[in-house]
């Protein structure tokens, strides 16, 4: 019989001693993204934020976890960390913007087979960056380190968002009503969604390298698949202090199709015309690549807009003027009709 003695957790393959080290550069980036209002941070059992740090009269808190999805593969590819943690951030965030909601503090799961320190620091950094993007601060997480249950060199993420904002500037669906309009924000391409068809497409049947580069895009194709998530807290941020917003949809999984409805109140339809915005050239290359339909473009991608506002017409002119004097680019896309809670693309 085998004999056990000497039997220890890190012959177990679990490293207990390159954890806590890495939990001690992890603090180092954490206070790198402060906020007003935390009290504790990385390092202890839990995360302490101070709410009245806020001032809001009526506070609701808005929380939201999403992970990266499989994205992760074209990083564990391409070994490039750095990117995916501002994806795990934006993709939570933009979930509470969508509300109203200004994002206090965020945590982050890492979950891997065996910890490789360099990787996970990484990944880590990434996620600060889309904390300190964001204006919120990263106050916890969790490093798990289980052998055999991840391939060699991969591993899993997820994130955790909290924000709050005043209860009353709870939008209201039934204030959305025909001859709204529809402002389209452009993303930056793919950001974290669609991805197990994009590798089907580009990379199976297509049978591109990622280190090649794609004329149409500019770069390479990995580049441009690594692109991180648009985080949208600041344009937001500063149309919600200029503009009365009826209503914003988060342009993810599911695509314009599947997101802007969840929105509408019954009986209203978004109308939104194609041509209206520019789709980025990396869309068109999956669609040929694939031979996609245009519905099947329509539900699985963004198709260049990460973020649709419904606004009404009188508050076109103000929302004009925010815009161009932050800089950001906008399309009018649609407007809002009665109707099937849907959307319908018209010419």
């Amino acid at each position: 019989m085998a004999s056990h003695k000497g039997m220890t957790y890190k012959r177990a393959g679990v490293d207990v001693a390159e954890a806590d080290r890495l939990v001690r550069h992890i603090r180092s980036l954490a206070l790198k993204t402060p906020r007003a209002g935390l009290l504790a941070g990385v390092g202890g059992f839990s995360g302490l934020f101070d709410l009245k740090s806020r001032k809001l009269r009526h506070p609701v808190l808005v929380a939201s976890t999403d992970g990266v999805g499989t994205k992760l593969k074209i990083a564990f590819m391409m070994n490039v960390h750095h990117t995916v943690g501002i994806d795990l951030v934006a993709m939570g965030v933009n979930d509470i913007l969508t509300q109203g909601a200004e994002p206090l503090f965020f945590l982050d799961y890492f979950a891997t087979g065996r910890l490789r320190p360099r990787t996970a620091l990484q990944v880590i950094r990434g996620v600060a960056e889309g904390c300190r993007r964001a204006g919120c601060t990263l106050i916890g997480g969790e490093t798990a380190e289980m052998p055999s249950f991840y391939a060699d060199g991969e591993y899993d993420l997820a994130g955790f968002v909290v924000g709050a904002m005043e209860k009353e500037r709870i939008f209201d669906p039934r204030s959305i009503v025909p001859g709204d309009l529809l402002i389209g924000l452009p993303s930056s391409g793919l950001h974290s969604n669609g991805y197990s068809l994009a590798r089907k497409a580009l990379l199976e049947m297509k049978g591109f390298k990622l280190g090649r580069r794609i004329a149409e895009l500019g770069r390479t194709l990995g580049e441009e698949l690594l692109e991180p998530t648009r985080i949208y807290s600041n344009v937001v941020r500063r149309l919600l202090q200029a503009v009365r917003v009826k209503g914003m949809a988060h342009i993810t999984g599911g695509g314009i199709p599947g997101n802007l409805p969840r929105i509408l109140p019954n009986g209203r339809e978004a109308c939104v015309r194609r041509g209206s915005w520019p789709v980025p050239p990396v869309f068109e290359l999956i669609r040929r690549s694939g031979g996609l339909s245009q519905a099947e473009m329509d539900r699985t991608f963004n198709n260049g807009l990460g973020m649709i506002l419904v606004v009404g017409k009188r508050e076109m002119n103000r929302l004009e003027r925010t815009l161009k004097k932050m800089g950001e680019r906008y399309f009018l896309i649609g407007e809002i009709r009665r109707g099937r809670r849907r959307v319908r693309f018209v010419s």
